[in-house]
């Protein structure tokens, strides 16, 4: 059966790495439009509505962010307003990309569903939170799923609420995701990606927080139809993401190479390349003459061999052109006629 390529859906991942800066925010739009992705993603929420005053942070925000303030001081920090998304999302149709957000409580659902996007992006910390989930649900439309930190019974089960909400599972991306920030390379486990296709969704992707860009890439080439990856402007920013995003360069280049592989996959037929035809008479050989031979002389494996170039007879005929008379004469390296 023949498979098309498909065109791979790349959302940089602003983040939180705006530090709440809207101008910032503004500019990490812009430089995801020049670096070639189709969609820019934020987080939306209201910090008091998702951390309780007692959550502790989590190891790699300690490392990134220090123990001083508590996960709550820490994400009002870095948060835009709920009323900056409507500006992002207007700037974002103004440069030609398109504009997405997460959000992480019902408030900014609400909010997001006023302003319209393309998908709704549920984060891997909600996939367990079944109000949150039907609530998304409930504003229908297509959303993609990350699905760190869960086994596939848990991804079934979410995947279940979304549908019984009104959601088709044709309508739901899966994202393979390791909550991690940096991810090692022995917990990537790209397979699994194959375990997520089993519940039957409209597609698998990939959701990275590796160093650098060859796993998003490896991710193209095994069938992610979505990549995500976060960015920022500056690694030096303080903040618990920034250390583990591209750099705007970095992400051009990791653009380009998702893109290069997307090509590359072509359709799954088994053909000759365009780029390829040309060199099929120089690279495969033909019958020719191993010696002088004179017509009416028999063809034998002492007379006849196999040489470039392969506008003779093909060598798979060779049982054929065994024990005929030779037509004509030939010289020493000549094309052999029967």
């Amino acid at each position: 059966m023949e498979q098309k390529s498909e065109h791979i859906i790349i959302i940089a991942e602003a983040g939180v790495n705006h530090n709440a800066s809207l101008q910032r925010a503004r500019q990490m739009v812009i430089e995801a439009r020049k670096a070639g992705a189709d969609y820019v993603k934020f987080q939306t929420a209201v910090p008091e509505l998702v951390i309780s005053s007692v959550a502790p942070k989590a190891e790699y925000q300690k490392e990134t962010t220090g123990n001083s303030e508590s996960q709550l001081d820490m994400c009002r920090a870095i948060h835009l307003p709920l009323s900056a998304y409507a500006e992002l999302a207007r700037l974002c149709r103004e440069v030609g990309i398109g504009f997405m957000s997460t959000p992480f409580d019902l408030v900014s659902i609400d909010t997001l569903a006023e302003i319209g996007q393309d998908y709704w992006k549920i984060p891997s910390g909600e996939i367990t939170n079944l109000p949150y989930l039907r609530k998304i649900a409930s504003k229908g439309g297509r959303v993609i799923l990350s699905t760190g930190m869960s086994t596939l019974s848990e991804v079934a089960d979410a995947v279940q609420v979304l549908e019984k909400g009104g959601i088709p599972r044709r309508d739901i991306t899966l994202l393979h995701c390791t909550t991690q920030y940096p991810t090692p390379m022995t917990d990537v486990n790209l397979r699994a990606m194959n375990a997520l296709r089993e519940l039957g969704c409209g597609a698998v992707g990939y959701s990275d927080h590796t160093l650098g860009i060859e796993i998003p890439v490896a991710a193209a080439a095994m069938g992610a139809r979505v990549i995500e990856k976060h960015f920022t402007l500056d690694r030096n920013l303080p903040g618990p993401d920034h250390r583990a995003s591209l750099t705007p360069d970095e992400l051009a280049e990791m653009v380009r190479s998702v893109r290069n592989v997307e090509t590359a996959l072509g359709n799954g037929q088994k053909t000759v390349a365009e780029a390829e035809r040309a060199n099929i008479e120089v690279a495969r050989k033909s019958i020719v003459a191993a010696c002088d031979i004179k017509a009416g002389e028999l063809l034998t494996e002492e007379n006849i061999t196999v040489k470039r170039p392969g506008n003779g007879i093909s060598p798979m005929e060779w049982d054929n052109v065994l024990g005929t008379r030779a037509i004509k004469d030939f010289a020493y390296d000549s094309l052999i006629e029967i």
